[in-house]
């Protein structure tokens, strides 16, 4: 999640567990707490892909986030905090750091919790990166806390369940798209296809469909609002790896989007894109990672990330159209080249 959502989290959360001993100073290591784990993006892995893989590994691990809030315990109440008790201190520690780590399993990117095992980024995807529905009802109750201080841990309680709430119904949400996603696949030959479902901007009510179909895929949207659960699907070309081996790191790249890469050459370049973020033809994650030189031969290059440029302002109020269930703009939501509207049925 944004940083925002992460310091009001990781104060509301220091706030509940300080009980009588709450005060805006403990508001403000929490919110500053909160945001610790995501320093690691200072680090420099080599190239972008790595950058992109390696975020939210080490410092979102639960094997040490709690080891590493069980010192910061030991050195605050030596030098700090000596009049609060230790258990208090090491839960109030443990609670903030491993909280970020578990709401950011909640979106798309995917959060390496249990790192340095070798096992796939957890990521929920139920809520998007950014989501104001979960942040403000969390935001508001902290921010009155240093108004009201002898209430000031009842607020932060009450910010934290109204936001674990909203949490617990994008899982609902999630769930009935993917009974939705299922029905509409049922019987054709994307049945039992690797399918990818995630929340479109700032919402839980628009999700965006993605399955995969060999060398294309097919995309669509759904709104938990629609009178018809039939999901106009827009199939789009996929591409594959052509070369006789292929990189580790390209490896990795698809064990991290689960599979979900798009392989495109544009122009004298090769691309690879992630297709579980952005939505039709605006993907955030794409790389250079082959360029065709002298005589049409293909040489591996270091990758390098495409600017994916603005958002088209017309598809703000189009998204927002779509949300209410206006099923009849979904090609206003994708650019017009290589994308159309297609039934399943007819393939």
């Amino acid at each position: 999640m944004d940083s925002i959502s992460q310091a009001a989290l990781g104060a509301a959360v220091a706030g509940l567990v300080a009980g009588k001993r709450c005060s805006p100073k403990v508001l403000l290591a929490g919110a500053a707490l909160g945001t610790v784990p995501d320093l690691d993006v200072v680090l420099d892995y080599g190239d972008p892909i790595s950058n992109m893989i390696k975020h939210r590994g080490f410092s979102h691990s639960l094997f040490v986030l709690f080891p590493f809030a069980a010192v910061l315990a030991v050195f605050w109440k030596r030098f700090f905090a000596k009049e609060w008790p230790l258990w208090q201190l090491w839960a109030l520690f443990t609670a903030v750091l491993v909280t970020h780590p578990i709401l950011d399993s909640f979106t798309t990117y995917g959060t390496q919790l249990l790192w340095p095992l070798d096992t796939p980024p957890v990521a929920i995807s139920s809520v998007f990166i950014i989501d104001p529905l979960y942040t403000i009802p969390l935001l508001i109750p902290v921010l009155a806390a240093f108004i009201w201080r002898s209430r000031a841990a009842k607020l932060c309680g009450v910010g934290l369940a109204i936001s674990t709430l909203y949490l617990a119904w994008s899982l609902v949400a999630i769930g009935v798209v993917k009974d939705r996603v299922e029905e509409n696949v049922a019987g054709t030959h994307l049945e039992g296809q690797p399918v990818f479902i995630g929340p479109t901007p700032f919402n839980t009510v628009l999700w965006r469909v993605v399955v995969l179909d060999d060398n294309k895929y097919w995309e669509g949207l759904t709104s938990l609002l629609d009178e018809d659960p039939t999901i106009d699907w827009m199939p789009m070309v996929r591409g594959d790896w052509t070369f006789p081996s292929k990189p580790e790191l390209l490896t990795d790249f698809e064990n991290f989007t689960r599979g979900f890469v798009r392989y495109e050459q544009d122009g004298d370049a090769l691309t690879a894109t992630d297709l579980r973020l952005g939505m039709a033809m605006y993907h955030p994650f794409s790389f250079v990672v082959a360029e065709q030189g002298e005589n049409q031969v293909w040489q591996l290059v270091p990758p390098v990330q495409l600017d994916p440029g603005p958002v088209l302002p017309r598809q703000i109020p189009a998204l927002w159209m779509r949300l209410l269930g206006w099923q009849s703009i979904d090609a206003m939501l994708c650019n017009e080249h290589d994308c159309f509207r297609d039934d399943l049925s007819s393939n």
